[in-house]
């Protein structure tokens, strides 16, 4: 991996460890945050990359529809959802239902800069 790569990681893994607790966020908002709008895909690929890492907490990133895209790369049948759920969250056949009422935007909700 490239150094540029691991310093774009470590900005993702900022930003998903101030998601609150039942609250989800986005590929593609945290790509827009950092100013990289069209690097929604590295996110995923950060994400993925952290699930070694317990203070990162992945399962609140999901795609900009609310589904459930990563819960393959987590252990277990359904933990994305499972944990999730354990938050609050409600889903139905893998997706967020009313994702507006749990949707955080760390473009609004981040005031300062990184």
């Amino acid at each position: 991996m490239k150094p540029e790569n691991e310093n774009f990681f470590e900005k993702v893994y900022q930003v998903a460890r101030l998601i609150p607790e039942g609250r989800v966020t986005s590929y593609g908002a945290i790509a827009k945050y950092l100013g990289a709008a069209r690097s929604a895909r590295m996110v995923g690929w950060a994400m993925n990359a952290s699930h070694n890492m317990e203070d990162i907490p992945a399962h609140r990133v999901v795609n900009k529809a609310g589904l459930l895209t990563g819960k393959h790369h987590f252990d277990g049948t359904n933990l994305m959802q499972q944990l999730l759920e354990g938050e609050g969250v409600i889903i139905k056949n893998l997706q967020i239902v009313n994702l507006e009422k749990y949707f955080w935007d760390p473009f609004i909700e981040l005031q300062a800069d990184m």
